[in-house]
């Protein structure tokens, strides 16, 4: 974390604002492309996708019939990145720390019931991203197209506040 009072709700804060960041790089250099490679855009779909069932989980709405992994446009990836974007801001503005501590009970996408805190569920999150969005970059460079750097230190040079 930086800064030496810097609670735990500001590294989230500051986590899911570089998330928002790398998400917003990812569409704007898809949106760049000639041809927008199939693979990237399933995996950026399906990171928004995740990040938008796990928003609704510690919201405690109901994500029955939800697919991590439904097609999405490159239109409709751009639009689930700011929904997300305000979702998290939204939920992280509203939570103080010991609201980071509170279990949230679910179920995952095969029906299986789990209880986790929700700052485990917004590490997954962010880990999670990251790991599609190294996908992302890797299948972009198979594709002979440029690769998107969305590594957090980057985004600390180049953006962070």
């Amino acid at each position: 974390m930086s800064g030496q009072n810097s609670s735990l709700k500001d590294y989230f804060s500051r986590l899911f604002r570089h998330a928002s960041w790398a998400d917003d790089k990812i569409v704007a250099t898809l949106r760049q492309a000639d041809r927008i490679p199939e693979k990237p855009l399933t995996l950026l779909g399906h990171l928004l996708n995740a990040e938008k069932i796990w928003l609704m989980r510690i919201n405690r709405l109901d994500t029955k019939g939800m697919a991590p992994w439904s097609p999405q446009s490159l239109e409709e990836c751009a639009a689930l990145a700011k929904e997300n974007a305000a979702g998290y801001g939204e939920l992280l503005n509203r939570l103080d720390d010991s609201g980071l501590n509170v279990e949230v009970a679910y179920r995952n996408s095969t029906g299986t019931a789990f209880n986790t805190t929700v700052s485990d569920i917004l590490t997954h999150v962010a880990l999670h991203g990251s790991y599609h969005r190294g996908q992302i970059s890797s299948y972009l460079r198979m594709e002979g197209l440029e690769p998107v750097n969305t590594d957090f230190i980057i985004f600390v040079r180049d953006k962070d506040v």
